[in-house]
């Protein structure tokens, strides 16, 4: 269940941004977003947990 509500929740974030985006086509912003969602994504999906 978790798991699906991080990859919901992540969809959410990348079309708000992908909406951003849409509605004002700057290089600068784009490069800032793609961080943000490269970012998002490796502490969602990549970073692993610390063990307890």
């Amino acid at each position: 269940m978790e798991r699906i509500l991080t990859i919901f929740a992540f969809i959410i974030l990348c079309g708000f941004l992908g909406v951003l985006v849409y509605k004002l086509p700057r290089l600068d912003l784009g490069i800032i977003v793609a961080l943000t969602v490269a970012m998002a994504f490796y502490d969602l999906f990549i970073h692993k947990r610390p063990s307890r």
